[in-house]
């Protein structure tokens, strides 16, 4: 079974946003650490929120950003994952960042945490800052001989990846799916709960009634209760 393949795992997940940990794998996450004996290091690139102004002013959002960050350990407790590196490329504005200073860092938390699977974002999110995430860490995993990521695997960010326009091709396709339980996605939601600027009531995608839906939906596809899906990008095995 694949998700054998990532037992005992050193597990890093590449995310741009606070919360978007816990939309793509939270339940996932919280399965592989307590059963599996996953070792999680999370990275978020990007603070999250000052796009919410016409011009970029941290400083006017100093409180603000106090509080995300706050939020970011208050999930890291609900789903359980060891460790977590918190930058702050500007919201919703990777595109103004070189995309070979996001590839660094990358390199960097490579470089100290020795990861052999990472998870990231699926490439055709309509978030500009997602797709930028997703270039560099596949470019931050060239496939040279010395490289120690085997696998790179995508997830889908509800309120991000649905949404890109219908006639585009780059469309979510997801080629593997991992059962979850009932209390892998309370933990899932626990966390978003612990959100206080990006969680959102019913029907919004991150409420916690349609995160509930959402595992159901992927489990009823694949025959399961519950389920979140991925796309495998690369897999080598020795």
């Amino acid at each position: 079974m694949i998700i054998d393949l990532l037992r005992n795992k050193r597990i890093m997940i590449v995310v741009a946003h606070p919360d978007d940990e816990l939309l793509g794998l939270g339940a996932t996450m919280n399965k592989l650490i307590t059963e599996y004996g996953v070792i999680a290091h999370v990275i978020i690139l990007g603070e999250g929120i000052t796009s919410r102004s016409d011009n970029r002013d941290p400083e006017l959002w100093k409180e603000e950003l106090a509080i995300h960050n706050a939020n970011i350990r208050s999930a890291q407790k609900a789903i359980g994952y060891q460790s977590v590196s918190i930058y702050s490329l500007p919201d919703n504005r990777f595109d103004t960042v070189a995309l070979l200073d996001i590839i660094k860092i990358i390199e960097a938390e490579k470089e100290g945490f020795s990861p052999e699977i990472i998870f990231t974002h699926h490439g055709g999110d309509v978030n500009i800052d997602h797709q930028r995430c997703f270039e560099a860490v596949i470019t931050a995993c060239r496939p040279m001989a010395h490289e120690k990521v085997k696998t790179i695997i995508t997830f889908e960010t509800p309120s991000g990846t649905e949404w890109r326009s219908p006639t585009d091709p780059r469309h979510f396709l997801p080629n593997m799916f991992i059962s979850v339980s009932e209390e892998n996605v309370n933990a899932k939601i626990l966390g978003m709960q612990s959100y206080e600027f990006e969680k959102r009531a019913y029907p919004h995608p991150r409420s916690p009634e349609a995160l509930m839906i959402q595992a159901q939906r992927w489990g009823i596809s694949v025959g399961v209760n519950l389920a979140e899906a991925f796309t495998i990008v690369r897999c080598v095995q020795d």
